[in-house]
């Protein structure tokens, strides 16, 4: 039984996905461009259809992987080569199963089939697979699609994903989009198979700001970069002539502030991606450093250095109204929002060494929550809210880690000697941060960015074009 499409809704603001039969409520994706000029995305879903499954076959349960099971092995999966037309579409197709491909094996979730081990004519019927010939090879999912060209210059992508044993598809979609743009459409179908075997949304449409470094240690250049969650496209967005340090996204990942030495003073600022424009954040007297965007993106909240004090304050990015949070006479710094917006994470030294703690947004009921060996630094709040990444200084090394909120279930996930700068994907399972290494006997250091799991297990560089540190992973792009 061949699934029949439904039409496309239209690209407004904020359209949404009509549902699918059997199958559990997606995320909506905005219709608009990216950071670079391209197309929008229209987005069509195909109706889902059960396949009759034979009568000598008993009933399988539906293919679901429990992501909260740390034990749990990597499901088979084969991503076929998305069959299209020629003269160009082969070869896009090809180009689209890798990237879902190495999207999906590096969250340690997935174990891709190699293409060496396909059977004869596979992809070949992406409407109609053999089931057969991947239940031989132990293959758990299917993924098979069509690459075409439309008249408008456009490429349309469609894929449908299986459950092999059951013989039934799960979801179906298909894309159109400028034929340049079809990278992000493999992360969004990577996306979608995901969040279809797993019930969680994915996070591999989204991008990664951070500080590209090149130079010697006593000359270092330091300039704001941006790419893909796995190192392609990217671009930098300052040119390396004014010192710059902690990027954090907004939440509609078009804007990052930051910390600048752009008129030898150091002062946080809002760059907007689109058009490349700064602006410094508010006219403080003091130094202002350690940025970030509250979750609604009306804030922006931040250390403001005054004198030997250093407090939180938030800047209403709207009114301008400056507030501030707490009055110590610690240093106070590193602020991170829930993501509901009621509490905040920061590190204090108020206690005499450098540990983190959490208060209520409007800066009341401020309580410690690491107790271990070491100082701790540097607390991100997790997008789920469960957890709070940090790093820990202990014995002259370095450690990333998370502790729930209330300061129990404390996990060290890396350790090294420099470690820092952790930041969530945006579906709370991975951790990105960078590590710095002694290099040439010590005279120097090499640092690179890196992705683990929440078991510590899956550890992967990033690679970038050079030295790479303090990363931000964004939200999911819109």
């Amino acid at each position: 039984m061949t699934p029949s499409p439904i039409s496309a809704p239209r690209c407004d603001r904020r359209p949404r996905r009509p549902a699918a039969p059997s199958s559990p409520p997606s995320r909506s994706r905005r219709c608009h461009g990216l950071a670079d000029p391209v197309a929008p995305i229209a987005v069509a879903l195909i109706t889902v259809a059960l396949v009759t499954v034979g009568l000598v076959r008993p009933v399988a349960a539906e293919l679901r992987i429990d992501v909260t099971r740390g034990q749990a092995e990597p499901v088979p999966i084969a991503i076929t080569g998305l069959a299209g037309a020629p003269p160009s579409a082969p070869a896009v197709g090809r180009r689209l199963a890798e990237v879902i491909s190495a999207d999906l094996e590096s969250s340690g979730l997935f174990a891709p089939l190699p293409p060496a081990r396909f059977p004869p004519e596979a992809g070949s019927r992406p409407d109609t697979p053999r089931f057969g010939d991947w239940v031989a090879l132990r293959q758990q999912a299917l993924v098979t699609g069509q690459v075409s060209g439309e008249p408008d210059g456009r490429l349309k992508v469609a894929f449908r994903l299986w459950d092999v044993f059951a013989e039934q598809q799960l979801t179906g979609l298909a894309y159109y989009t400028r034929p340049n743009n079809w990278r992000r459409v493999a992360h969004i179908i990577a996306d979608a198979v995901y969040a279809r075997l797993t019930g969680e949304p994915g996070y591999f449409d989204s991008r990664i700001v951070y500080i590209a470094e090149s130079g010697p240690p006593t000359n270092r250049v330091k300039r704001l970069a941006i790419m893909d969650q796995d190192g392609h496209n990217h671009r930098y967005l300052t040119d390396g002539r004014t010192l710059v340090l902690t990027p954090r996204f907004s939440p509609t990942a078009q804007e990052i502030t930051y910390l600048s030495f752009l008129t030898n003073k150091p002062r946080a600022y809002l760059f907007n991606i689109d058009t490349g424009r700064q602006e410094v954040l508010g006219d403080f007297p003091g130094i202002t450093f350690a940025p970030r965007f509250s979750p609604d993106g009306n804030k922006v909240i931040m250390s403001l250095a005054t004198g030997t004090h250093t407090n939180i304050y938030t800047l209403d990015l709207r009114t301008r109204v400056i507030v501030q949070l707490t009055d110590s006479p610690a240093i106070d710094t590193s602020p991170s929002y829930a993501p509901d917006g009621d509490r905040i994470a920061f590190e204090s030294d108020r206690g005499g060494t450098q540990q983190i703690y959490v208060m209520a947004a409007d800066g009341a009921s401020v309580r410690r929550i690491s107790f271990g060996d070491g100082r701790y630094a540097s607390p991100v709040w997790s997008p789920r809210g469960d957890l709070i990444a940090f790093t820990r200084i202990h014995r002259g090394r370095f450690s990333i880690g998370v502790i729930r909120p209330d300061g129990t279930g404390e996990r060290i996930l890396a350790e090294s000697f420099h470690v820092e700068g952790p930041t969530w994907a945006p579906n709370g399972r991975m951790l990105m941060f960078f590590r710095e290494t002694p290099i040439d006997g010590g005279l120097r250091r090499r640092a690179r960015l890196y992705v683990i799991d929440l078991e510590g297990r899956r550890e992967r560089e990033v690679v970038t074009p050079m030295d790479a540190s303090d990363p931000a992973w964004s939200p999911l792009i819109p």
